[in-house]
């Protein structure tokens, strides 16, 4: 196993020499490129007097070393090059190195590598030391010149063309930047062209850059990046500053997108899209990616993190505006539910296992480790609590001072709460314990009502978790409503501040008992405990106008009738049942509020929720009782399903929008249900006359619910074989529907296949990952999928360390089952942990899963 160093926060100290320029010439060839970099160094005494220069590097052969044009005989280890302070002028100085790698072998991903004939970059978090000796570390900032040799047509970089001739094209950044925002391509790329007008009247050049044949799929992606760039000039005030923003789309890429300044380079998969070959979630998707790697521009990228510990900083901001603007592109209520799914099923299962860490962690062994949900998606949180607790006029004023402040820096979580009560005077120093400690807060609730008078007594839980076993109050903003008993709101919503561990709040002059929605809009990443009858919920499903927590009671009220049947409950109860035919039959509401509603708790979601409750969950149970509670849900609205279907078909041209998207994703969801009471007739008639990837794949998927849909899967696979996107659906599709018995089976058969390639993460996740979201079939008793994937692990590992480390967090959750499951998964890591040569990335992984 590869020796496991903890590196930690408090051992931070400045870079012992400030870089202003960095020159690099790159002469590429597939086994032997060559990188010469200078690097412009000033001494600075007031940093570290007399103190040696130490440059990260890792797999580079050195041709030579120079300092101010004079040879040094330095020579490197296995993880950088030390020039000692005695070699060392007083004054600035030049250091000059030439070295050789080999993009064609880099099977990682990470610094220089290949994909399919075209060179590209992946440096985040600590790949620019794979490409050249250079101190590799957020907060030292430089300012870029970079000459491109090449052959190949299109050779791009960071920052304007500089110039360029046969053979060869010059880039020059002029902000300063951290070497993981470094990016090469260069390839035979053909480009869809557009420009920008800013709103100081600059002319910005608009290149999406794809592989021939792709560019009339990019069209999509080039009006999100306009609507991105406007949007964030109307609300946060940011102009880009540069005269060409490119973006690449690359097919093997370990991560969604990366947001390297003005040359963003994409998985094919966030930029590709059209009607025939991309879902609507596809298309949402890349419009959220594309403004998320955008909106860096100046959350990362002019302000960036001055060390890997701030990671939230960049992407927990960057996250929440992305949100903001998919919820104005699109729908608040159904994006701000889509966003709270994520997190419970993601953050909320982090946070209640052996992987939970803080927001901002204290330490890690691998930082591509903490590229995590608690890290982005309760990131987000953090800022949309502090906004809620603020007011939406302070946080305006504060990010204005805060770019104003920090732009051009490396900056630090104290530095952004700093901005804040700076701005608004508020203290923050207990909302900082949101960014320092991990684990998910529960709230209680107990409520009185006397003599015209409501209170609400709140009471916060923090649970231990791993290193924190203690934790102090922190600062939650609960928003509240109260509707009277005929379904009026007598009180509108209120940010309730909860400051201590209990603390009690009065709602006066009321004529009669109100009924309480509490936490609305998901005010705080917390579970609220409550307890709240089936009638209660049913009534706020009727009446709540907040509409997070009319589809929260919704889902409690399902959740709670699975929760049943997975005991040994005879029937659905017609609490729920009723209730959900009122509401999918409301045409006042937004077709895509009514699709989420329609969709059943995820049986993983309900393992957590009986886990979370004192409760073993038994995946078989869940997945025959799920089956069972759609059925009934089927038949209870089967009168209405033909109704609804109609009412939902769209007859002109395809549209990605939300109006349309809505609509499809209802009229699917009914299919769905359709589907287990006609014998799947409904859906091969679907199938046959879809004109569309979304109506496809769904009709594809319901069949294979019931346990039909071959021919379908041959004309699928006959129409898109040679689309690489699609037919990762292809494969997708069919281990996420596999019946729990025939999972692990479905799998090897996948696998066995010429086209699945496993070197490639976007293939390698549409098998291997969904093999772990099939719930009931991963933990089938027989533990064959738990040893296919950690056979999985174990080839990818020496390959792609990055994403086996990531796919290994299928087993974070082991200590939720029964002893039989828990012991078949221990010794899957434990053969894991045994295995000689593990990269450190999923060494540290299964060391902490196992405990």
């Amino acid at each position: 196993m590869t020796q496991q160093t903890t590196v930690y926060l408090a051992d931070y100290r400045p870079y012992s020499h400030p870089l202003d320029r960095v020159e690099l010439t790159f002469r590429l060839a597939p086994q032997a490129t060559r990188v010469v970099a200078r690097l412009h160094f000033r001494p600075d005494p007031a940093r570290s007097p007399g103190a040696d220069l130490r440059l990260d590097g890792e797999g580079l052969r050195l041709i030579r070393l120079a300092l101010d044009g004079t040879p040094l005989d330095c020579q490197p280890d296995d993880t950088g090059l030390t020039l000692p302070a005695a070699l060392l002028p007083a004054d600035p100085f030049v250091l000059e190195t030439e070295v050789e790698i080999a993009p064609v072998g880099n099977t990682a991903l990470e610094g220089l590598y290949m994909s399919n004939g075209m060179y590209c970059t992946q440096c985040e978090a600590e790949g620019f030391r794979k490409i050249t000796y250079y101190p590799d570390r957020p907060d030292v900032m430089a300012r870029f010149h970079v000459r491109i040799e090449s052959d190949l047509p299109v050779l791009l970089s960071n920052g304007n063309p500089a110039g360029q001739g046969p053979g060869w094209a010059e880039w020059d950044d002029p902000w300063p930047k951290p070497a993981y925002l470094f990016a090469l391509v260069a390839g035979e790329l053909v480009a869809l062209p557009d420009h920008f007008l800013t709103t100081s009247g600059r002319e910005v050049a608009l290149n999406i850059w794809v592989r021939a044949g792709d560019e009339s799929r990019c069209a999509y992606a080039m009006d999100a990046l306009k609507r991105s760039m406007r949007w964030d000039e109307q609300v946060y005030g940011r102009e880009y500053d540069l005269d060409v923003f490119n973006i690449v789309a690359v097919d093997d890429f370990n991560m969604g997108a990366m947001e390297n300044k003005g040359l963003n380079i994409f998985n094919s998969k966030l930029v590709l899209a059209s009607p025939q070959t991309a879902t609507d979630t596809d298309y949402e998707r890349i419009e959220a990616v594309i403004a998320h790697e955008y909106f860096h521009n100046w959350t990362g990228n002019r302000i960036t993190c001055r060390d890997w510990f701030q990671l939230c900083l960049k992407e927990g901001l960057t996250v929440f505006r992305d949100q903001q603007f998919s919820g104005d592109m699109r729908s608040h209520a159904v994006k701000r539910i889509e966003d709270v799914q994520a997190l419970r099923a993601r953050q909320f299962r982090e946070d209640q296992g052996p992987l939970a860490h803080p927001v901002r962690p204290d330490s890690f062994v691998e930082i591509n480790n903490f590229y995590t949900a608690t890290v982005y998606e309760k990131g987000a949180e953090v800022i949309g609590m502090l906004k809620r607790l603020v007011g939406d006029a302070e946080y305006a004023r504060a990010l204005d001072l805060y770019f104003a402040r920090h732009d051009g820096e490396a900056a630090t979580i104290e530095d952004w709460l700093k901005v804040f009560e700076d701005a608004t005077g508020r203290d923050l120093g207990q909302f900082k314990r949101w960014y320092t400690e991990a684990g998910t807060p529960r709230l209680t609730v107990q409520e009185e009502w006397k003599d015209g008078i409501y209170s609400l007594t709140l009471e916060q839980h923090l649970p231990p978790t791993p290193g924190q076993p203690v934790k102090a109050p922190k600062v939650i903003p609960v928003a509240v409503g109260l509707l009277n008993p005929n379904g009026d709101e007598v009180q509108p919503t209120t940010v309730l501040e909860l400051t201590e561990t209990r603390q009690s709040f009065r709602f006066e002059g009321l004529a009669s008992r109100p009924v309480a929605s509490i936490l609305r809009g998901f005010s705080a990443p917390v579970v609220l405990d409550r307890a709240v009858s089936a009638a209660e919920r049913a009534f706020l499903l009727a009446h709540d106008t907040d509409p997070f927590n009319r589809w929260e009671a919704g889902r409690a009220l399902a959740k709670e009738v699975l929760a049943d049947l997975a005991a040994g409950a005879p029937t659905v109860g017609p609490d729920w049942l009723e209730a959900m035919v009122r509401l999918v039959q409301d045409d006042s509401l937004d077709p895509a509020f009514r699709a989420l509603a329609l969709r059943l708790p995820g049986e993983d979601d309900m393992a957590a929720t009986l886990a979370a409750a004192g409760k073993q969950p038994d995946p078989a149970a869940l997945h025959t009782a799920r089956r069972r509670m759609a059925a009934a849900l089927a038949g209870a609205l089967a009168p209405a399903l033909p109704g609804l279907m109609e009412a939902t078909q769209i007859t002109g041209a395809f549209s990605p929008d939300a109006v349309q998207a809505g609509k499809r994703a209802l009229h699917n969801a009914c299919l769905g249900l359709l589907s287990l009471r006609d014998g799947g007739a409904a859906a091969e008639a679907a199938f046959a006359a879809a004109t569309n990837m979304t109506d496809s794949l769904a009709a594809l998927a319901a069949l294979l619910e019931i346990g039909r849909g071959q021919p379908q899967l041959d004309a699928f696979e006959a129409r898109w074989r040679g689309d690489r996107l699609v037919m990762d659906k292809w494969f997708m599709v069919q281990v996420l529907h596999a019946a729990p018995d025939q999972t692990a089976r479905t799998v090897e058969r996948l696998t066995a296949r010429a086209d699945f390639d496993w070197k490639n993460p976007n293939r390698f996740r549409s098998v291997i990952g969904a093999l772990s979201a099939n719930h009931a079939g991963f933990h089938y008793q027989d533990g064959a999928s738990y040893r296919l994937l950690a056979d999985w692990l174990l080839r990818l590992d020496p390959k792609n360390p990055q994403t086996a480390a990531r796919m290994s967090t299928a087993f974070e959750t082991w200590r939720r089952y029964d002893s039989g499951r828990q012991g078949l998964i221990r010794a899957e890591l434990a053969r894991i942990l045994a295995t000689s040569g593990l990269s450190r990335d999923l060494a540290e992984m299964a060391t902490r899963m196992a405990g």
